[in-house]
């Protein structure tokens, strides 16, 4: 099993890499994926969101909520590599969502925002550690957007705040596999399908595939 940004892994099958499973944060990668390989069958198994992930520190009026601070010049904010990994693609979706809202937010986020973890050439993430706590504590970022399912492994850092994003802005992550035999497809099935399974996702801070 090997663990990395999504479209990153994606391109490597797609230069005739062999695997079973891929398993995805978004649909996209995996229907391109089906155009070239038509015999692979996709499973949608869970969704997230985004959140805004921040230091603590960084908070200092009461009144500060996601979109302040988001705008705060002061503030560095790091965002995963559009393309080559899904929560960047939804991150830059979140930004056109602010854009429609407050004309001159969304075009000036994308200037500010700095694209380092999730690319061919970007910052590697220890093993075991997660991407908004380390890049804290390397001092690579005052505040990080990442998934909402963060939440539950940031909870025992009391130097870190996780700010919720509300609907309107939000976006939706659809969480897809792709089962390349059908060994693979009877895992899922039989892993993830199950009412454990989902039980399993949604204690670990998911959505349901099917969650509106």
């Amino acid at each position: 099993m090997e663990f990395g940004p999504a479209g990153l892994l994606c391109q490597r099958i797609k230069q005739g890499e062999k695997v079973d499973l891929f398993a995805s944060a978004n649909d996209a990668h995996p229907r391109s994926l089906q155009v070239r390989y038509p015999h692979i069958q996709l499973v949608p198994f869970a969704t997230n969101r985004l959140c805004l992930i921040a230091k603590k520190s960084v908070i200092t009026h009461h009144d500060e909520n996601w979109l302040t601070l988001l705008m705060s010049p002061h503030l560095r904010l790091g965002v995963s590599t559009p393309k080559a990994d899904p929560c960047g693609d939804y991150t830059l979706a979140l930004f056109s969502n602010i854009e429609k809202r407050h004309m001159g937010y969304g075009s000036e986020l994308k200037e500010k925002a700095m694209a380092i973890v999730g690319g061919q050439d970007s910052l590697v993430i220890p093993k075991g550690r997660n991407t908004a706590e380390w890049l804290f504590e390397q001092n690579y970022a005052d505040l990080f957007i990442g998934y909402a399912s963060n939440h539950q492994s940031l909870r025992q850092h009391s130097d870190i705040c996780v700010l919720d994003i509300p609907d309107e802005y939000n976006v939706r992550a659809n969480y897809t596999l792709a089962a390349f035999t059908a060994e693979a497809l009877r895992l899922v099935d039989s892993l993830l399908c199950l009412t454990c399974g989902q039980k399993y996702l949604r204690d670990c801070g998911f959505l349901p595939a099917n969650h509106t």
